[in-house]
């Protein structure tokens, strides 16, 4: 997946932005088929079924793509963006040893997939050089907030069917686990992201203001009842992760189009703050598997 890091890509068509779609969502297919192979390979069906049920959920998604691209001109080339850089990624699941690979680490890739496409499209919409591109975009990125919420609901369920020790949060205080996330974050060193405090900053800024907005108007139409493991909010990745189910569960349940339409966007916001925490070095996050 492109950097998301380096300068707006210069998509000036719709035709382009639904181009790269569609390249986007046929690597990832591709990307899954070889896992499914080896896994078939290595005698691990049970891994292999897992790839194969992630090939037919992308293919739904290109062919949403190709139903849309065929209702308008099509492009007789490919979109280049960035650096030439792959747009998915096996995170090591097509080299590791497959004793090491289990169906929660399997849809922890998917998931992180999705959410590097969902800031993606963001990005690009952010960027838009017209007000047909950004609609698209913003059409796009709506699409892999639902991915994200499906793959989560997947990897949820093999974290429990993994896992016998779990801890029934219950009904959950999200401001105060906002608040907490900014504590988190305000701990991590200053030099973390090459780039000074101002990004991490923000982030914390953010968790405050998504705190205040829930004290002031709290969800009404959905419960936040939750079951999660003991560290979730001891350090700042797990925690982020189950702000983020916490969201998506509140967008996926809500009643009302103001609750679950901010519950999206917090949980977009949140996912956004996922990729910073990523991509800073394992020993600043105080022992956090990012």
């Amino acid at each position: 997946m492109p950097s998301v890091n380096r300068e707006p890509w210069e998509l000036s068509t719709l035709e382009d932005l639904l181009s790269l779609a569609a390249q986007m969502e046929q690597e990832a297919i591709d990307g899954y088929v070889a896992l499914a192979d080896r896994m078939r390979q290595m005698k691990r069906s049970d891994l292999a079924e897992i790839f194969e049920s992630l090939v037919v959920e992308e293919k739904g998604h290109l062919a949403k793509l190709v139903d849309w691209q065929e209702s308008g001109p099509r492009p007789n080339r490919q979109v280049v963006v960035g650096n030439q850089e792959e747009l998915f990624d096996d995170e090591g699941a097509g080299t590791v040893a497959p004793d090491m690979l289990s169906a929660y680490r399997a849809f922890s890739m998917a998931v992180r997939n999705e959410e590097r496409a969902f800031v993606f499209w963001t990005y690009v919409s952010a960027h838009a050089q017209s007000d047909e591109i950004k609609s698209a975009s913003e059409r796009m990125a709506r699409e892999e907030l639902g991915h994200v919420a499906k793959l989560r609901r997947e990897r949820r369920l093999a974290f429990h069917s993994e896992r016998d020790k779990m801890l029934t949060i219950g009904v959950v205080d999200i401001a105060a686990l906002e608040r907490r996330l900014a504590l988190h974050i305000q701990s991590i060193p200053a030099d973390a992201t090459g780039g000074g405090r101002s990004e991490l900053q923000s982030l914390a800024q953010q968790c405050s203001d998504r705190a205040e907005s829930l004290r002031n108007a709290p969800f009404e139409s959905a419960s936040l009842s939750l079951r999660s493991s003991p560290a979730a909010t001891e350090r700042v990745m797990p925690l982020c992760e189950t702000l983020v189910e916490c969201y998506l569960d509140v967008g996926a349940t809500a009643t009302t189009d103001d609750d679950a339409n901010r519950s999206n966007s917090f949980a977009g916001q949140l996912i956004d703050c996922l990729r910073v925490l990523r991509s800073l070095p394992p020993s600043y996050l105080s022992g956090d598997d990012v």
